[in-house]
Order: C-alpha cells, then structure tokens, then sequence
C-alpha cells in the first residue's frame, strides 16, 4: 500500500477536478492520497466522493502558505476540519491576499504595455486560491509569452517587473491553526528553501513532520532530509506536489510513500480533550 500526501487541484493551481486526481491516482495503485490545496479545503468534499466510489483513502488537508524570519515557508497542514472556524478565517483571508496580489500583478504587467485583463486571469483561476501560475497560464493564451517558462523568467519571478510579494501568516499561527483543527504539521519540500537552519527553527514551533521525499528531491537529498527529520523527531513524509498538466507532465506516481509512513504520521495527531 502506497500514498502520495501533496497533491493540488483546480481549486488552487493544479489542472485537474479532484474527480480527475482521483482517476489517477488509483491508476497509479495508491490506496491513500492528501489533497493539499494552497490556502484552502474547498476541494475536499469532491474528493473525498472520488475516493470513496475507488475505495481509496482521503485525507483532507492544505498547503498553507507562512513564513518563518523573513523566509516563505509552505506548511503542509493533514487531516484538517473544514469546520474548524478560526482555520476557516486564517484561509480566507490567505485568499483575499492571492486575489489582491494578483489584480496587482496585472496591473503592473499593464503598466509595462502587457495588455492582460484581470478578469482572462480570474476565468482561468475559477477558484478562491488564486496564484501566479493563473497569471503565466493567461500570458500564455493571450500570447503575450510563448510558454510558461518565458512569463515566469520575463515577468513573474522574484525580481522581475510584475511580481508582487504577499502576505503571509506567521509559521508558529499557521501550525497551531492545524493543530487545533485536529491536525499534523509537515515542512514541504524543504529542498526548496536551500536553508537547511530554517528546518530545526520550525520544529521549534511544534511541526510534526518533514517532507523528506518530494519530486524535486534527490535520492541524495530525501536521505539528508531523513536524517534531520531523525535527529529533530519529526515524521518523515512524502508527496509527488502533482499540479496537473499546469508545468510539465502530471507528477502524480513520482513519489509513492509506504503506508507505513502515513500511520506513523498520523499517530502525531492531536489528543482530542476529553
């Protein structure tokens, strides 16, 4: 039995419906997948339905977008309630800030003669998580770029002339939020970060996982990233991070995580009060 716990839909920048990821991932053979959506749960219900018709197992969650000393870190948040208010707040607002960082990317590619419309962007987007890939994807189709590469490299990156940087809640919020849904907190793709002391200044904060297996990590690199995860008592975890046909070609079934790792992952959960 395998799983694969970082998975994005349409309700954020991925490309497919969770009915679509779900297809997928029992073409794979997976018996357990993590919907983790940027800043939102609104693809849960869906794929949970999806899951169940394949006698898959779904474990609703988020990839909630923090920062720790300065440093964007993505905190991957398993097993949240929807229901869970305060969690709910933090989203939305999380959301409200994707969609004014957009109309400001726009507005900037505007002033720099890109006549793009905010509203090619939103159609595209069609979801409450909104983020650059929608800008690239409509730079694209109204062939301001030829590819997606090119409106990141010209446009998008850090640096460039239409991005925007974003606020983002603090790294010790974001984790007590998933907490006190019920929830685990894993440090995504820690690879990424090319900061290697961010990791035991996060654990510091109460995360319960590192996810040391990732599509963008090296054999090499998942082994270094174990042994931290070891050394600081965190869950190793893993996740292919499929967003769909939205950059290359569907990643899902690159990383397959025993499912031994997501029962020892889930024996982090909460004590619920009695």
């Amino acid at each position: 039995m395998f799983a694969d716990l970082h998975l994005h839909t349409r309700h954020s920048d991925g490309t497919f419906t969770p009915t679509e990821l779900a297809g997928r991932a029992q073409e794979q053979g997976l018996s357990a997948i993590a919907l983790t959506d940027h800043d939102t749960l609104d693809g849960c219900d869906e794929m949970a339905d999806a899951c169940r018709s394949r006698s898959m197992e779904l474990i609703p969650g988020a990839e909630l977008t923090s920062e720790l000393e300065g440093h964007e870190l993505h905190i991957l948040g398993y097993w949240l309630d929807a229901g869970y208010l305060p969690l709910a707040e933090a989203m939305a607002r999380a959301q409200r800030v994707r969609i004014d960082r957009i109309a400001e990317m726009v507005a900037r590619l505007n002033r720099r003669g890109v006549a793009l419309r905010v509203e090619s962007v939103f159609a595209i987007a069609n979801c409450r998580s909104p983020g650059r890939p929608h800008v690239a994807r409509a730079l694209v189709q109204g062939g301001f770029c030829r590819n997606f590469d090119e409106a990141f490299d010209k446009y998008l990156k850090k640096g460039r002339p239409a991005w925007v940087p974003k606020a983002k809640m603090d790294a010790r919020t974001g984790i007590q939020l998933i907490h006190d849904s019920g929830g685990v907190a894993v440090l995504a793709h820690p690879g990424l970060y090319r900061m290697d002391s961010l990791i035991p200044l996060v654990a510091a904060e109460g995360l319960d996982g590192l996810e040391c297996w990732h599509s963008k990590h090296s054999a090499e690199a998942a082994e270094h990233f174990l042994n931290i995860a070891q050394q600081l008592n965190l869950a190793p975890t893993g996740g292919s991070d499929c967003h769909g046909f939205a950059k290359d070609e569907p990643l899902i079934g690159r990383v397959k995580l025993p499912y031994a790792r997501v029962e020892a992952l889930r024996a982090r959960r909460p004590i619920p009060p009695i």
